[in-house]
């Protein structure tokens, strides 16, 4: 019995003209006489009395319908609850985040969406710059914070934000490299001195700590390329994606490892540098599939773009285009 029946019949049982309820149901005459027919054959009962001039219920008829409207209402409820959390319309914006994304974006991030957007639950996904891409594209996400460059043909995005990557390695690295061997990162944060820059070809040789390729093949391949132009071949290659396991091989001796200067004290021993030509660096945007595009999405993209502002990050290309500051 499939519900599609139950919702002809119901139409049939208040119009009691097959002609007028087909019309209700955007039908010709002959589908719904069939229809009726398969469920009265499935049930074994007639549910309607039909001559020429009219068509009435039979006591089967009448006592299926009894059954039949609180299931179609409560089909129709559970409609309306589904529409309800689309975004935007006082329900859930499901969003994706980088596994790093600095911890300081996400408080200033989900405070400013609530202002923007009272009615709406933020649910946010800590998902790579892959898998964003791919439940984006799915319909799982409605909006997903990625880094580039990465592939987003089909995709709107709102505006660039950007963070200059610096190096994280041991204290007696960073010395050997020519930078101040103290260990500032770990003991003097926050400093009134920056930390002095590393150039990229003095750590030629020295392995490389990087987030595995799967995660995001466009922009791995863009680091290492830098890399190299930059005078920079690692001796190797090691994947790591969890900090404290990043740090740990590091400490290890085991390499270094590319990121934007970190919001905490790092374990006593490595330190951050910055590089003194910064050609890489975090660029981040808000994308979305254009069709899904409301008021939501457009909320969480300025309220994300706060929460990088909050974490250092730089807007290099503001796409919001409703002249709100900020």
């Amino acid at each position: 019995m499939e519900l599609r029946h139950l919702r002809y019949f119901a139409v049939l049982a208040e119009e009691l003209h097959f002609g007028r309820a087909a019309e209700r149901l955007h039908m010709a005459q002959p589908p719904l006489s069939q229809r009726i027919r398969d469920l009265e054959r499935e049930l074994g009962v007639r549910l309607f009395d039909r001559t020429r001039h009219r068509v009435q219920l039979t006591e089967a008829g009448a006592l299926l319908l009894e059954h039949v409207r609180p299931v179609l209402s409560g089909v129709e409820t559970a409609r309306e609850a589904i529409r309800r959390i689309r975004p935007g319309e006082a329900g859930v914006l499901r969003a994706g985040v980088p596994p790093d994304t600095n911890p300081v974006v996400l408080p200033t991030l989900t405070a400013d969406f609530a202002r923007r957007a009272p009615g709406v639950l933020i649910e946010l996904h800590e998902l790579t710059t892959d898998q964003q891409l791919t439940r984006l594209r799915e319909g799982g996400l409605d909006a997903g914070v990625v880094r580039h460059p990465s592939d987003t043909v089909g995709l709107e995005s709102g505006p660039v934000a950007r963070r200059e990557l610096g190096v994280v390695l041991p204290v007696d690295l960073a010395s050997a490299a020519g930078a101040p061997s103290r260990d500032a990162s770990a003991h003097d944060v926050p400093s009134r001195d920056a930390p002095a820059p590393l150039r990229l070809r003095d750590l030629d040789g020295t392995p490389l700590i990087i987030f595995p390729r799967e995660m995001a093949p466009r922009l791995y391949d863009h680091i290492l390329t830098v890399c190299r132009d930059e005078g920079f071949l690692p001796g190797a290659i090691r994947h790591a994606r969890n900090p404290h396991f990043v740090h740990g091989l590091a400490l290890a001796g085991r390499g270094i490892h590319l990121n934007e200067q970190p919001a905490a004290p790092l374990p006593h021993g490595l330190v951050w540098r910055p590089l003194e030509r910064p050609e890489l660096a975090w660029t981040t945007s808000v994308v979305w599939v254009p069709s899904r595009h409301n008021e939501a999405v457009a909320a969480f993209t300025r309220s994300v773009t706060q929460g990088l502002k909050a974490a250092g990050h730089r807007i290099t290309d503001d796409r919001l285009s409703d002249g709100e500051p900020g």
